[in-house]
C-alpha cells in the first residue's frame, strides 16, 4: 500500500499535513463563496459560454457515448473501470446550464440527476458499481455537481439532493469503518490499487462536498456527525500532497530526462498532471478540518515550486500526463488547466494570497482558450506553449500520449479533457465575486459578470462590470444596495496602484487606492442607493525571462504569442481507442481538425522593438488610459465573437523579428531554440510581426526566442 513518498524517499518525516483532530467547527475561509445563479456572465465571457452550450459541453448528453450511454443512465459504455465519464461531465454542466440560464441544459441536468437519485441503491450508494467493485473516486465529481445544482435551485432540488448525499455519506462512513473499503487498496477485494490511488490522491475534492453538508443550516446532527468522522477517517487514509513538496522528494528537473518510472511507480500519483492541478489546493482544505496552520507554508512552497520547475507562461502546468520541466515543446493537459483553475481560485478564498488569483485568471484567459477551437467544438489533450504544428505526429515528446494528442478533435486521445473540460469558465465565473465578511463583496477574478445577492447584514445588492479586460484596463461598475456595504477591487500584483486609477460617481477626481498587500483588495464603503465606480488598472507591455534564453511578452493577465498562420483540414470525429473508426452518432459540427503551418516558426525578436497595439483604447500612459470618459466608451464597444479566433482580439504587439537558422526538431515537434551566442537573422527574412493574446493563437510561439535584429537590409 502507498503510505508516504517522503517516508520512502528521504527517510522518515514528521508531516503534520494528515494530522486529523476533534475539532467540531471548520476554520473560515478568507473570502466566502456564493451560490452558483448569483453571478451572471456578460460581454466576450457570456459570448464564451454560449458557445460552450452551444458546442461540445452542450451537446454531450446527445450523442457522446460516455454520458449519453453511460452506465450511471442505465448504458454500457465508460471509457475506463473508474466510470468517471458522467460526474466529470455533471460537474461542468451544472454550472453552464445556470450561467447561461439555457432550458435545454438545465433539462439535461434535470433528466440526468433524477436518473442517479431515483436508481440509488438501498443501502446509500450512488453509482452504477456493485459488490467489491465500489471505488469512491467517480463520486467526487458527482456530488460537486450535486451541491452546486442544490445552490443554484434549491426549491427544486435541495431536498431530494441533501436526502441522497445524506444516505451516501452513512454508507461511505460504514465503508471507511470496515477497513476503508472502497478507499484503501487490500488485496483481494476487487479493486486495483492503481484504481484507489485516485480516490486517496484527491480527496479534497470530497472533502470540499462534506465540509460544505457539514456547514449547511438545516442538517440533521447524525449527518453531520457522518460527515465529520468520514473526513477524519479519509485524511487519515490519504496521500499526503506534504510529503510530496518536501526537499528530497518533489523533482525540479524534467522528469523525462531525470526518471525511467512508468505510471505504476511511488511518485506517478504526484507527478501526474490532473493530480498534480486538484492537489495544488488539498492541504487547504485539510486545514479547514485539522485546523493545523502549518499548511499554509506548505502550500505555498507546492504551488510555487511546481510553476518554478513545471510552469508554462500562459499559467498552466506543463505535464502531459506526467510533470515534465520547462521544455515548451511538452504540453499541459486540458484537464489539467482547468483543474488548476479551480484549485486557484478555491487558494484565493481559502487563503487570500493575491497571486492565486493572478495565476487562476492567466490560465483562464490564455492557456485554456488557447487548446480549445474558437466555436467550442473541438479541444486538445495537450496544447503546447511553443506549437509550430497540430497535426499527426511522427513521434512525440510526450508521456503517455499518442500522436495526435496535440491536434483539436473531440476525443483525440484520452476521453477525460472531453468531459471534463466545460467546468473551466463556468466555474471561473461563479467564483469571481466573493463574500467578505458579513457587510463586504469583492471582484476576485476580474471579468465582466454581474451579480445579485443578500449579504448576512440584510444589504441587498446588485452590482453589474461591463469591461473588456483582459483586453482592456477599465472596469465600470453600477451598483446598488438597499443598505450601506463595502465593496472590494482587487489590484493584481502585476499592476502598480500608484499608476491605476478610480473615480467614484462620476468624479472628474481619482480616489486614492490604497490595496491590502496580501489580498490585493482596495476597499470602497458604498451608501445605500446607487454608484458607480470606474477603474482602470495600471498595466505596461513587460517580457519575463524563461528557460533557454528565451522570454515571455504579456500586459496584465494577457500573454501573447507569437501567431502562425496556418492551413486547416478536417475529418469526421474519430474514436480514439482507433483513429480509423468514426466517432458513432457525431454532429456534423464535431470534427477533428489538423493546423498546418503556412509560414515559417524558426523565428526570433528583437526585445527592444516591441509596441503595443490597440484598437479599442488609449494606450498613452502607464495606466493604458486613465480617463473615465474613454474607459467607459471602451467598456461598452461590443468584442469580436467569437474572440479567441486567430487575428479577433483588437490588442496584439507588434516587433521586429527574423527567421533564424538552427532551431531543429526535437521527436517530431519543434525544438527549444539554439542558444543564445549561436542565433542568427538569415538573410532576407527581417520583418515585422504579429504577436497577439495566446488564446488566440492556435499556432503559436510563447517561449521566444531573442535575436538583435537591427534595421532593414
Amino acid at each position: 500500500m502507498f503510505l508516504g513518498l517522503a517516508a520512502a524517499l528521504v527517510g522518515s518525516l514528521s508531516i503534520p499535513a494528515s494530522a486529523t483532530s476533534s475539532n467540531t467547527t471548520l476554520l473560515p475561509l478568507t473570502f466566502n463563496p456564493l451560490p452558483l445563479g448569483s453571478i451572471t456572465p456578460s460581454g466576450w465571457l457570456r459570448d464564451q459560454l454560449l458557445l460552450s452550450a452551444a458546442g461540445l459541453a452542450g451537446h454531450q448528453h446527445d450523442f457522446y457515448p460516455y454520458v449519453a450511454n453511460s452506465s450511471w443512465l442505465g448504458g454500457s459504455s465508460e471509457y475506463s473501470g473508474l466510470n468517471e465519464g458522467f460526474p466529470y461531465w455533471l460537474n461542468g454542466l451544472v454550472p453552464l446550464a445556470y450561467a447561461t440560464d439555457d432550458a435545454r441544459l438545465k433539462k439535461q441536468v434535470s433528466d440526468a440527476v433524477t436518473y442517479v437519485l431515483d436508481h440509488q441503491a438501498q443501502d446509500g450508494w450512488l453509482g452504477p458499481e456493485t459488490g467489491n467493485s465500489r471505488n469512491l473516486w467517480a463520486r467526487y465529481p458527482l456530488l460537486l455537481g450535486l451541491i452546486q445544482l442544490v445552490e443554484a435551485d434549491p426549491q427544486t432540488w435541495e431536498k431530494p439532493v441533501l436526502d441522497s448525499i445524506g444516505r451516501f455519506v452513512g454508507l461511505m462512513l460504514n465503508m471507511l469503518n470496515s477497513n476503508g473499503t472502497g478507499y484503501l487498496w487490500h488485496e483481494g477485494d476487487g479493486l486495483s490499487e492503481a484504481d484507489t490511488t485516485w480516490g486517496r490522491v484527491r480527496v479534497q475534492d470530497l472533502l470540499i462536498t462534506l465540509q460544505w453538508l457539514f456547514e449547511r443550516p438545516g442538517i440533521s446532527d447524525g449527518v453531520k456527525a457522518n460527515a465529520k468522522n468520514s473526513m477524519e477517517l479519509l485524511i487519515q487514509g490519504a496521500i499526503s500532497w506534504a510529503d510530496w513538496w518536501q526537499e528530497g522528494a518533489f523533482i525540479k528537473g524534467d522528469l523525462n530526462f531525470l526518471s525511467t518510472e512508468g505510471s505504476d511507480g511511488p511518485r506517478y500519483p504526484y507527478e501526474h498532471g490532473v493530480n498534480a492541478g486538484q492537489g495544488l489546493k488539498a492541504l487547504a482544505v485539510f486545514r479547514r478540518f485539522t485546523h493545523n496552520d502549518s499548511l499554509i507554508d506548505i502550500t505555498r512552497r507546492g504551488v510555487d515550486w511546481t510553476f518554478q520547475y513545471h510552469g508554462a507562461a500562459s499559467g498552466g502546468i506543463l505535464a502531459d500526463e506526467r510533470l515534465a520541466g520547462l521544455a515548451p515543446y511538452y504540453g499541459s493537459e486540458t484537464c489539467t488547466l482547468v483543474e488548476t483553475m479551480y484549485s486557484l481560485s478555491y487558494l484565493y478564498q481559502a487563503f487570500g494570497d493575491n497571486d492565486y488569483a493572478d495565476q487562476a485568471e492567466r490560465i483562464a484567459f490564455n492557456a485554456l482558450p488557447s487548446q480549445l477551437s474558437p466555436d467550442w467544438w473541438a479541444r486538445q489533450y495537450v496544447g503546447q506553449p511553443n506549437q509550430g504544428y497540430s497535426t499527426e505526429l511522427s513521434s512525440n515528446p510526450f508521456f503517455n500520449v499518442n500522436n495526435v494528442g496535440q491536434t483539436y478533435g473531440v476525443e483525440n486521445d484520452y476521453p477525460c479533457c472531453t468531459v471534463n473540460h466545460p467546468q473551466g469558465l463556468p466555474k471561473f465565473l461563479s467564483q469571481s465575486y466573493l463574500r467578505v465578511g458579513d457587510d463586504g463583496l469583492a471582484h476576485a477574478l476580474l471579468s465582466p459578470a454581474s451579480l445579485a445577492t443578500t449579504l448576512p447584514n440584510g444589504a441587498a445588492v446588485t452590482v453589474n462590470c461591463t469591461t473588456q479586460y483582459p483586453f482592456a484596463t477599465t472596469l465600470t461598475y453600477s451598483i446598488t444596495a438597499s443598505r450601506p456595504f463595502t465593496f472590494h477591487l482587487r489590484i493584481p500584483t502585476w499592476s502598480n496602484a500608484n499608476s491605476s486609477h478610480l473615480f467614484l460617481n462620476n468624479s472628474t477626481t481619482p480616489t486614492p487606492l490604497s490595496p491590502s498587500p496580501h489580498t490585493g483588495l482596495h476597499a470602497v464603503p458604498l451608501v445605500a442607493g446607487s454608484s458607480s465606480l470606474t477603474f482602470t488598472l495600471s498595466a505596461p507591455l513587460s517580457t519575463k525571462a524563461r528557460a533557454n534564453d528565451t522570454l515571455t511578452v504579456t500586459r496584465g493577465a494577457l500573454v501573447f504569442a507569437l501567431a502562425i498562420p496556418s492551413t486547416n483540414t478536417s475529418l469526421p470525429a474519430a474514436s480514439y481507442r482507433d483513429a480509423s473508426t468514426p466517432l458513432q452518432g457525431a454532429p456534423p459540427q464535431a470534427r477533428d481538425w489538423r493546423l498546418a503551418n503556412a509560414s515559417a516558426w524558426n523565428v526570433a525578436i528583437d526585445p527592444s522593438s516591441l509596441v503595443l497595439r490597440s484598437g479599442i483604447e488609449s494606450l498613452d500612459g502607464d495606466a493604458g488610459g486613465a480617463s473615465s470618459a474613454s474607459g467607459v466608451a471602451a467598456a461598452e464597444e461590443p468584442l469580436p465573437n467569437p474572440i479567441f479566433a486567430p487575428g479577433a482580439p483588437p490588442v496584439w504587439v507588434e516587433a521586429r523579428g527574423c527567421e533564424i537558422g538552427g532551431w531543429g526538431v526535437y521527436r517530431g515537434v519543434m525544438d527549444v531554440p539554439p542558444p543564445l551566442a549561436e542565433r542568427a537573422c538569415i538573410n532576407g527574412t527581417r520583418k515585422t510581426v504579429r504577436l497577439e493574446p495566446m488564446g488566440a493563437a492556435k499556432l503559436r510561439i510563447v517561449d521566444l526566442a531573442t535575436v538583435e535584429v537591427g534595421g532593414d537590409q
